[in-house]
């Protein structure tokens, strides 16, 4: 079974890019959902708190308070560090246990957002990067996450360029509104199937 990564910048598309994979009988693990909820149980929020030296729970509840966790990292490159120091190796172990029930698959699909900051791209054995022109990965951002484009430009900052992304990546998908997707998704799902 071969293991690819799905990635690209924040509003690329790439989630939506992975559903149609999955309507191509893919299986797709979504690493940053996965880590969301790792985030959430109390013994790794406690592990964060301590790291980041903040209280990280909602006031509400034992959940994280994702917004002050954003707050907290975003802007502080050592403090982000902490934090994925300590969820990306939990997410990598889930990873691990998924692909161990998904064997009989021909290839599996790891779909992340930073699987090239994080060095996960190491563990696979091809990339897909997802491109978008900025302006238009700003729109999709803000309307999806209610957020304005001040904060966007600073996750954006901490992601690697797409000229990076694109060094480090097998195939390519234009989500350009220009490119038709379907036909770029099923060229890449034949030559995936037939490696």
């Amino acid at each position: 079974m071969k293991k690819i990564g799905l990635t690209g910048g924040i509003g690329s598309g790439k989630s939506y890019i992975a559903k149609i994979f999955e309507a191509l009988a893919v299986p797709v693990f979504y690493a940053d959902d996965e880590a969301k909820k790792i985030l959430n149980k109390p013994e790794v929020l406690n592990e964060v708190s301590k790291a980041l030296n903040e209280n990280v729970f909602d006031a509400h509840s034992n959940l994280a308070d994702r917004k002050k966790i954003a707050s907290l990292v975003f802007n502080a490159p050592e403090k982000l560090k902490l934090l994925n120091q300590i969820i990306h190796p939990k997410v990598e172990f889930a990873f691990k246990s998924w692909c161990a029930i998904n064997t009989t698959k021909k290839y599996v699909i790891k779909e992340a957002a930073i699987l090239f900051e994080s060095e996960a791209y190491l563990n696979l054995d091809g990339v897909i990067c997802v491109l978008a022109p900025i302006d238009l990965r700003l729109k999709r951002v803000a309307e999806r996450d209610q957020i304005d484009e001040k904060e966007i430009a600073q996750r954006i900052k901490n992601q690697w360029t797409d000229e990076q992304r694109i060094a480090q990546s097998n195939w390519l998908i234009n989500n350009d509104l220009q490119h038709e997707l379907l036909s770029q998704v099923l060229l890449i799902h034949h030559k995936i199937s037939t490696l």
